[in-house]
């Protein structure tokens, strides 16, 4: 199999620097030829090459100014650059390697001295680029086995809280739809654009996985929690926070493990700081948090339980307008108002938004069990709380 040469493009506004390059490469590489920086960027733009020899004593744009653009350009920005220049000055190549040059060659240069220095950086590019496929290949293997244990740890808590099957894949779709529109907008893109979605829906499997530290007598029962024992099932967060925790740290402590552990932890604060477990309030409260709870809200609302009814979409969407600014962050209710039509849609056939609800044991204004109505669900949490448990 024939084995295509390697691209070098070569940038000098002197024609005979450009002929004498021309001649020491072209039987060995493919060879572009620029006369100035704006034509290099010009070609760039049909040619990416494995290499840039960039002289950098050049009119209009010099090879200092041309390097900080090509390495502030994501499609260019890996290209590796070898100066060419005269100048020898220790102090002009300690310039040329901090703009994130691989080499620096003084002109006039030997043939031999330039095809040696092409191919030994070619050389640590291309294992650099082995070795990078090796660590995605590595880094892919094991997020696919931690999803799986996340998808493991999920389906422990619906077996466990059966009441609520379903939720958290209807939770996770609600959170994607939620991201989406935030990047739409650009709400809170400083942090968001950081993320990686995919990572972040599957973090938020694990906002409950502190209920398999509740009690069954708590967990399961049908009617009114008491005080002490609303008290007990509050600490599910410090619980799956405390679960989630023990992944980190080992040889793949990676995001989403951390986003988990703050949609465990905060997903029952409240904008207005009458939440638990921390009594964070407004920003204070992490943008994974604030973006659970609107899932987490909406999917109980709409779900039956057996100590109360299901609440219809519309009833849900006014609930959760009510609360903006107190329960939940205002511009993140705004996103949710914007989007609400399609919220139905993200929610599997099942107890969620299934036909005429069937009444529940439970009093609607039950303070363990608050339903739909806007009585205090508990000391910490005054007005609308329709989060069940």
């Amino acid at each position: 199999m024939d084995v295509k040469p390697k691209k070098i493009m070569l940038v000098d506004d002197n024609l005979t620097n450009l002929n004498d390059g021309q001649s020491a490469l072209a039987g060995q590489y493919e060879v572009f030829l620029a006369t100035s920086a704006p034509k290099m960027f010009k070609l760039l733009g049909r040619v990416t090459p494995d290499l840039i020899l960039l002289d950098v004593e050049m009119p209009d744009v010099g090879g200092y100014e041309a390097i900080r653009r090509l390495k502030a350009d994501a499609a260019t920005a890996s290209i590796p650059v070898i100066f060419l220049t005269a100048k020898n000055s220790i102090e002009n190549e300690l310039e040329g390697l901090s703009l994130g040059a691989v080499d620096y060659i003084t002109k006039p240069f030997s043939h031999q001295l330039l095809l040696k220095r092409i191919e030994r950086h070619l050389m640590v590019e291309a294992f650099n680029h082995d070795l990078q496929r090796l660590v995605d290949e590595k880094t892919s293997t094991i997020v696919s086995m931690q999803a799986a244990v996340f998808d493991l740890l999920a389906e422990v808590v619906e077996f466990r809280d059966d009441v609520t099957g379903g939720h958290i894949n209807r939770t996770q779709r609600y959170i994607g739809l939620m991201l989406e529109a935030m990047l739409e907008r650009g709400l809170y893109l400083p942090q968001i654009s950081r993320w990686d979605f995919r990572l972040i829906e599957l973090s938020s499997q694990l906002h409950d996985l502190g209920k398999v530290a509740i009690r069954d007598s708590i967990l399961l029962k049908p009617g009114k929690l008491t005080p002490e024992e609303f008290e007990e099932m509050k600490r599910h967060t410090t619980f799956g926070a405390k679960i989630i925790g023990r992944m980190e740290g080992g040889p793949t402590d990676l995001n989403f493990i951390a986003h988990a552990k703050i949609m465990a932890l905060t997903h029952h604060e409240r904008w207005d700081g009458q939440g638990y477990p921390g009594g964070l309030s407004g920003e204070a409260v992490p943008l994974e948090g604030r973006l659970m709870a609107f899932a987490d809200v909406y999917d109980a609302l709409t779900s039956r339980r057996p100590y109360k009814q299901a609440a219809s979409h519309s009833e849900a969407v006014d609930i959760i307008s009510q609360g903006r600014g107190s329960q939940f962050d205002p511009l993140l209710t705004d996103i949710f108002l914007d989007i609400a039509d399609r919220w139905p849609a993200k929610a599997d056939p099942g107890p969620a938004l299934a036909g005429p609800p069937e009444p529940g044991p439970g009093p609607a204004d039950d303070p363990g069990r608050p339903g739909l109505s806007s009585s205090p669900p508990c000391p910490r949490a005054p007005g609308p709380q329709p989060k069940d448990r």
